[in-house]
């Protein structure tokens, strides 16, 4: 027996652009990793003493690990925005982003791990749900 398609999907709405579950998790996951590398990064930027780290490979300066963070969670937001509106770009740059965001926590790990490793499971969590289920197309597959 053949699949139905979606008949919502058919007649262009708004849910023909890939707008799934697993999207909306991933995009709202971005918006949240986002906000939370900019209070990271803020924090790093203004209260310098805040973090400290002992004798480490990937030690930089506290300010300029907080303006790398405040980076990445602008665009991990503009990715999230991307990706809740079914943008063709939002995928790709969602994935990016939380790679990238995934890499700085590890690197961060040290100065403050419970907040790394719940960011970095965040992060791991965007990657696979952006990169696990592909956008569906409007008309069904092609």
């Amino acid at each position: 027996m053949a699949a139905m398609p979606n008949k919502r999907q058919e007649d262009g709405s708004p849910h023909s652009g890939g707008i799934t579950g697993v999207t909306v998790f991933a995009g709202t996951a971005l918006m949240l990793s986002g906000p939370l590398s900019i209070l990271l990064g803020t924090a790093g930027i203004a209260g310098d003493t805040l973090f400290s780290s002992p004798r480490y490979a990937y030690r930089f300066d506290l300010t300029a690990w907080g303006w790398l963070h405040l980076v990445i969670g602008v665009a991990l937001v503009i990715g999230g925005i991307g990706v809740l509106a079914g943008k063709r770009w939002g995928r790709g740059a969602g994935i990016t982003v939380a790679a990238i965001s995934l890499i700085t926590q590890f690197m961060f790990i040290p100065y403050y791990p419970a907040w790394s490793i719940t960011v970095m499971a965040l992060d791991l969590l965007i990657v696979w749900a952006l990169s696990r289920f592909p956008p569906e197309t409007s008309g069904g597959r092609r």
